[in-house]
């Protein structure tokens, strides 16, 4: 019995596999999924087992899972097919004869004002309804997603946002694919439904200092409104459904969508959480 994980060329999918391996588990034991074998290349010389798994191809999935295997689904990208792709792999996996399905979802998803999260509740229906049992890890904010805001404040000393004194508790994305590892490596987990997220949440102010820190400058939060913020990003240039998704999303970060703690992941994984501050120290 093999532990399968998909999106293994991706950034917290192949986190996990070597989380997995961190695990003592034998590489043999391990199959890493992707598109493009050349992305998991690497994977492949420390001895785990490489296979295509294309979300657009379920046949690819039936062929990846053995009877018996645990599938650790990551979360596709595709946001238009998203729904389609992923009921069309959990039912190649259920007719393969997947013992278990793990599935990366997100944080607070049957309750939360952020569309992002919301979305992966027609696959958590599909998970459910599949008769194979299965654990749910709803991850939250990646707190390498300040990546994108590191140039700015680097060259401008200005963090830009319309979140208000919404509180985020990220985590970083090496906390959540040691969730995933434990959770796939470990028994007791059956049928249980993880809210993962930081220990520690913060504003956006706090998030200001904490670049200040790590950029060696001084870093200012300019909270603005819905609606400069969505001129501000127009003026720049920036395409309009990404000017929308950016504003829906400070919205949702402004309304606590990504503030919720409960300690799941910290339990799981064995410590604390990684602190923002030494996440963005590896990003700048």
């Amino acid at each position: 019995m093999s532990i399968v994980i998909t999106a293994a060329s991706g950034r917290l999918g192949r986190l996990a596999v070597l989380a997995v391996l961190d695990r003592d588990v034998d590489p043999a034991d391990v199959v890493a999924g992707a598109r493009d074998l050349a992305k998991v290349a690497d994977l492949a010389e420390r001895g785990v087992r490489t296979a295509v798994i294309d979300y657009d191809e379920p046949a690819t999935v039936e062929k990846a899972v053995s009877q018996g295997d645990t599938l650790a689904l990551v979360s596709g990208t595709d946001l238009t097919n998203r729904d389609r792709q992923h009921a069309e792999v959990i039912a190649a996996a259920t007719k393969a004869g997947a013992a278990r399905i793990v599935y990366t979802s997100g944080l607070k998803a049957d309750d939360t004002p952020l569309p992002i999260a919301a979305m992966h509740l027609p696959t958590e229906q599909v998970v459910r309804a599949s008769g194979v049992p299965f654990t749910i890890l709803r991850n939250g904010w990646y707190s390498e997603n300040y990546a994108r805001d590191i140039p700015t404040a680097r060259e401008t000393g200005v963090l830009l946002s319309s979140t208000g004194e919404g509180v985020v508790a990220s985590a970083s994305r090496q906390d959540l694919a040691e969730a995933i590892a434990v959770v796939a490596t470990s028994d007791g987990h059956e049928g249980k439904t993880y809210e993962l997220s930081g220990d520690t949440a913060w504003n956006y102010d706090e998030l200001a200092a904490a670049l200040s820190e790590v950029l060696g400058r001084e870093v200012i939060h300019r909270n603005v409104s819905t609606e400069e913020h969505r001129a501000i990003l127009a003026g720049a240039g920036v395409p309009e459904q990404f000017v929308e998704m950016g504003v829906a999303v400070d919205a949702g970060l402004g309304a606590g969508a990504m503030g919720f703690r409960n300690g799941d992941l910290s339990r799981l994984i064995g410590r604390r959480t990684t602190p923002l501050v030494e996440t963005l120290r590896t990003l700048v």
